[in-house]
C-alpha cells in the first residue's frame, strides 16, 4: 500500500524559527503536494467525519474561538479559520507546554494542493528540553506529524484503512523508522549535536514507533 521511498520523498521538512503568542518559537515545518483539489483538502481537514476517517474522531465547538478535541492526541483552541486556505490552532496535550499548529493550502499544478504545516512552540522552553533531555522528542514530533501527513494522503487516494490500528502495521513502522532518520540531520544542524548523540536521539525517536527494531532500525 504504501512507497516508503516515495512517500518520505514527498514531504519537504525544515527547522525553523517561528513566532507563538508568548514570543520567540522554534518550529517544525512539513510541506507536501496532494492530488486533489484545495476544496476536497480542507474538507478532509476540516469535516469532523472525514478528519476520524484519517486521523481520529474530533470532538468540540468547531468554529473560530471554539475547542476541539482529539482523541487519544492534542485539543486546543481554533484561533483563525479561512477557508479554504488557513487553519491555525493552538496544539497540547494535557498540563505539558501550549504550543501552536498552523495549516496552510494553496492551489498546486495540475488540480493539486499544496499544504504546509507548521507546528512552533516556545523558543526557551524547546531549546532547555534539548538542552537537558538531548533532541528525540524533537524527532519523534516529526514523525508523528509525517505519519499524519501520510494517513490524509491515502485518505485522499480513497485506500481503506484503520486509523486507530494503522501505525501497528508493519508498513508503518518502516514508514515512521525512515521518517525519523529524515530528520535527524535537520535536527543536527539546528542545535549542532554531535554525531553520537543524533544517533541516540534517532534510535530514542525510531523505539517510540518501533519498539521492536535494532539500534539502526532495521530490525
Amino acid at each position: 500500500m504504501i512507497d516508503i521511498v516515495n512517500q518520505i520523498n514527498a514531504t519537504y521538512r525544515e527547522i525553523g524559527n517561528q513566532a507563538v503568542a508568548a514570543g520567540p518559537g522554534r518550529s517544525l515545518l512539513l510541506r507536501r503536494t496532494y492530488d486533489a483539489s484545495i476544496e476536497d483538502v480542507w474538507s478532509a481537514c476540516t469535516d469532523p467525519d472525514r478528519i476520524s476517517r484519517w486521523l481520529t474522531p474530533i470532538e468540540g465547538d468547531l468554529r473560530l474561538g471554539g475547542t476541539f478535541q482529539l482523541k487519544g492526541n492534542a485539543g486546543g483552541e481554533i484561533l483563525r479559520c479561512e477557508k479554504p486556505h488557513l487553519i491555525k490552532v493552538t496544539w497540547g496535550q494535557g498540563e505539558g507546554m501550549l504550543t501552536e499548529v498552523e495549516v496552510r493550502l494553496e492551489p498546486g499544478g495540475d488540480g493539486g494542493t499544496v499544504l504546509e504545516l507548521e507546528h512552533a512552540a516556545p523558543a526557551a522552553i524547546v531549546d532547555e528540553m534539548v538542552r537537558m533531555y538531548g533532541p528525540g522528542a524533537t524527532i519523534g514530533i516529526g514523525c508523528g506529524w509525517d505519519l499524519m501527513l501520510l494517513g490524509l494522503d491515502l485518505f485522499l487516494r480513497g485506500v481503506t484503512f484503520d486509523p486507530t490500528t494503522w501505525e501497528g502495521t508493519t508498513e508503518a513502522k518502516e514508514f515512521a523508522t525512515a521518517s525519523c532518520h529524515a530528520w535527524g540531520p535537520l535536527v543536527q544542524a539546528a542545535w549542532g549535536t554531535s554525531d553520537d548523540d543524533i544517533a541516540a536521539a534517532v534510535t530514542f525517536a525510531v523505539q517510540h514507533y518501533a519498539p521492536e527494531t535494532g539500534r539502526d532500525g532495521n530490525g
